[in-house]
């Protein structure tokens, strides 16, 4: 998976961090799409999103990455922020137990307003910090697996399998849509965002849509 100009993509894919705070989901998200780590720990106020285009095999997908920012200390999180996003990411801090206890109560929340088809990887943050942790690898592994979830553990301090988490819910959101596709070529036409399924880009042809699963 390589870089790719920003405005030359096929697909826009737009994928949500949710969570407690504190957890590490802005560092997560600046690590991906910017590769820097903050060791501020102040919590931004209102949502935010980061773009990074990727390259799945020959099609350029846009990852645009949303960030609670901080809305979720204050349940202020709404269905505007969900709406459209085929990925997520359910991170906990691995050396708090607290901000695991409460996963379900985000995946409650998620499929509550967003699609069912959504992929979602569930997130162990702050890897790093092995002699603190509080959650062990196969509990939550286990939890994961349960409910049909991705999961992996990261660190944003030390980029330790962020690309990965990233690259692994675009590769699994790209395999729904190809499928779709492929399965829409053998009946009636069925649109992803506004473009035709399974439609090809033109040279210099842009798509700026999102993509419905």
């Amino acid at each position: 998976m390589g870089n790719r100009n920003e405005e030359d993509y096929n697909f826009v894919f737009k994928v949500v961090l949710i969570g407690e705070s504190g957890v590490g989901k802005t560092n997560l998200l600046s690590r991906f799409t910017r590769n820097e780590f903050s060791h501020d720990s102040r919590t931004t106020i209102g949502v935010e999103f980061s773009t990074r285009t990727v390259m799945l095999g020959t099609a350029a997908v846009k990852a645009q990455i949303w960030d609670t920012a901080g809305l979720e200390r204050y349940r202020a999180i709404t269905s505007a922020y969900y709406r459209g996003a085929v990925g997520a990411l359910l991170v906990f801090d691995l050396t708090k137990h607290q901000t695991y206890a409460v996963v379900e109560r985000w995946l409650k929340e998620l499929y509550d307003h967003a699609e069912a088809t959504i992929v979602v990887m569930l997130v162990g943050n702050k890897s790093d910090l092995s002699q603190a942790r509080e959650v062990p690898t196969d509990e939550a592994r286990m939890f994961a697996e349960n409910n049909g979830l991705l999961f992996l553990e990261t660190s944003a301090l030390d980029s330790t399998n962020v690309e990965l988490a990233f690259e692994t819910v675009l590769k699994e959101i790209f395999a729904k849509v190809s499928k779709q596709s492929q399965n829409s070529s053998r009946t009636s036409a069925v649109t992803l965002g506004s473009a035709q399924a399974g439609q090809e880009l033109g040279p210099g042809e842009k798509r700026a849509c999102c993509i419905s699963l």
